[in-house]
């Protein structure tokens, strides 16, 4: 069928948007899936924007949102990416895709599993390959970022950001309370530590270091106790990383297209 040589990529937030522009760019066929309220904190690098504005622009590569999947065809044939909701992928019997990514990062499954496709991959932990799917990329910083499992679960979640110029939990911020978030300082804004950077409700959101608004979860977004709302990044002197990919997520996408020419090549049985 028409569809066969379709890639479906579960989850458009900033990791599965590298694997997304990579995928775009080496010449595949794209289908993107996403939920009704993406939370992405890294907006200006997530396709899953698109959702909430129609169309999402990252390094060249753009997503559209669309209402009925018989509209794929018109996005494909403007060299763009279908972006459609189903975060269940309920109408996945209405597409022979060859391949489905889960990118959602969740750190668990979402409901991905291996007869979805011929071939399955999925990112980072919550899934075991050679049982859930049939590769899964390691997601953990470290010696082993990108590298492809073919039998076996990834390394579990830390749970500790990475590293940036020794800050690592000190440079995320999370929501001290529930309720909506109004944003006083967007990405790329640069801050000084204790600046006032957003507000839920009456309650301020502080700066916890002086750098740059690398990530902001969207404006009047209603966010939950305890959840990842910001990110400051140190490197005052690199403002480009805000716009950008990131070295991580770079990586792991290549490992994604690495398993994929694998298996098209049947480097692997």
């Amino acid at each position: 069928m028409e569809d066969d040589n379709l890639i479906i990529i579960r989850g458009a937030g900033d990791i599965a948007t590298a694997t997304i522009c990579r995928l775009y760019n080496c010449g595949f066929r794209l289908l993107v899936l996403e939920t009704e309220n993406p939370s992405a904190i890294r907006r200006r690098v997530s396709l899953s924007e698109a959702v909430y504005d129609g169309q999402q622009t990252v390094e060249g590569v753009t997503a559209e949102r669309i209402s009925e999947l018989s509209q794929r065809h018109e996005v494909w044939n403007r060299k763009n990416i279908p972006l459609f909701i189903d975060p269940c992928c309920s109408h996945l019997h209405r597409i022979q895709a060859g391949v489905i990514v889960d990118a959602i990062v969740g750190k668990k499954n979402f409901g991905t599993y291996m007869a979805m496709a011929p071939y399955t991959i999925a990112l980072g932990p919550g899934f075991h390959a050679g049982r859930d799917v049939h590769c899964v990329i390691e997601t953990a910083r470290g010696h082993n970022l990108g590298r492809l499992i073919h039998s076996g679960p990834p390394l579990p979640n830390s749970g500790v950001p990475g590293d940036i110029q020794g800050y690592s939990r000190e440079r995320v911020v999370h929501a001290s309370v529930a309720g909506i978030l109004e944003i006083k300082r967007d990405i790329g804004s640069a801050v000084q530590k204790g600046e006032i950077i957003a507000r839920i409700g009456t309650i301020p959101v502080h700066a916890p270091l002086t750098g740059l608004v690398r990530g902001m979860i969207r404006d009047r977004f209603r966010v939950k106790e305890n959840m990842k709302i910001a990110d400051v990044d140190p490197r005052m002197n690199e403002p480009e990383n805000c716009f950008t990919i990131s070295d991580k997520a770079r990586c792991i996408s290549g490992g994604v297209l690495e398993a994929l020419l694998s298996v098209m090549n049947r480097a692997h049985p």
